[in-house]
């Protein structure tokens, strides 16, 4: 007996296989359009609660999935720069200019306000000697604003380490000032700006190595794994256990008003691919509490919409 397609002529079969390759290949678009149209919503009905600017950026490093929400304007880092910074220590460390084991003496004069945090000058109010490695650790796991400008001045200034990402060809994150500075008169956090979608830049270029050792990138990873802030942002709804990498930044509550509520970082995946998130509020007349909720559910939105739900919705170990 003979079947209906073998009646069919090589050339007509050939056509049909086309065709469904094609229909699968715009099914597979339309659903990965409407998943990313799905999440901007999402995203644009939490940052509701925010009562501010909120500026959103994500993508999956392996697939080039992504989302973006006010993602190219400007938003003042705070403590987020602290990250750049480290990258532009240990690239010296890598070209020799640095050592991690070299030791730095911390002056009285070197502090942060009292109205900043700083580890260091609390612990150590005559001043202290200590190694850069020890600096690093301090600046970005613990966000000491006392380590961040000694490394900062260590490594030539602030635009030494803009000119170092205009290098790494990401153009829209610009480090200008020091802590002490931003310590002194509000406005100056607004001149350490960047947008999401150059954060999520960042944070592919930190991933992928580039203008890093192995060595290097590995040690800053560890210290953004091991920060002690921010356990109600990022990490605040993803399950228990979730490796964040991640680096947040905070202004004071003047007036009612806060200026930045950040937290960017890479979330690793169950599937083993990674998560580039940058998530900025300024300007927000919202509570802590409302803010720091906000960062949280919009981290979960893209995890759920590129991982998958999962059945473990507790919040991480260390919340």
């Amino acid at each position: 007996m003979t079947t209906v397609s073998a009646r069919l002529s090589p050339g007509f079969r050939l056509c049909l296989r086309v065709s469904l390759a094609l229909v699968l290949c715009c099914a597979s678009a339309f659903a990965q359009a409407s998943s990313k149209g799905g999440v901007r919503g999402q995203i644009e009905q939490i940052s509701r609660a925010a009562k501010g600017r909120v500026g959103v950026a994500a993508t999956v490093l392996e697939t080039g999935e992504s989302v973006a929400f006010h993602g190219n304007e400007r938003f003042p880092m705070q403590s987020v720069y602290k990250m750049p910074i480290g990258m532009a220590v240990l690239n010296q460390v890598d070209r020799g200019a640095l050592q991690l084991d070299q030791r730095v003496r911390v002056e009285k004069n070197d502090f942060v306000t009292a109205l900043q945090y700083s580890p260091i000058r609390d612990k150590y109010p005559q001043g202290v000697e200590l190694s850069v490695g020890d600096l690093l650790r301090f600046m970005v796991s613990e966000s000491d604003g006392t380590a961040c400008d000694v490394l900062l001045r260590l490594v030539g200034g602030a635009q030494v380490v803009t000119g170092y990402l205009r290098g790494l060809g990401v153009k829209g994150v610009v480090v200008a000032t020091t802590e002490q500075e931003m310590g002194q008169d509000e406005a100056v956090q607004y001149r350490n700006w960047a947008s999401p979608e150059a954060m999520v830049a960042l944070l592919r270029a930190l991933h992928e190595g580039r203008g890093l050792s192995e060595d290097s990138r590995a040690l800053l990873l560890r210290r953004m794994t091991e920060t002690t802030t921010g356990r109600r942002r990022l990490k605040g709804l993803l399950p228990a256990g979730t490796v964040v990498a991640h680096k947040t930044g905070t202004s004071r509550t003047m007036g009612g008003l806060t200026r930045a509520t950040n937290d960017v970082g890479l979330v690793t995946l169950p599937n083993g691919r990674h998560l580039a998130v940058a998530v900025f509020i300024s300007d927000s007349m919202a509570d802590e509490a409302a803010r720091e909720a906000v960062i949280a559910q919009v981290a979960r939105a893209v995890w759920d919409s590129w991982s998958g739900p999962v059945k473990d919705v507790r919040p991480s170990s260390d919340h």
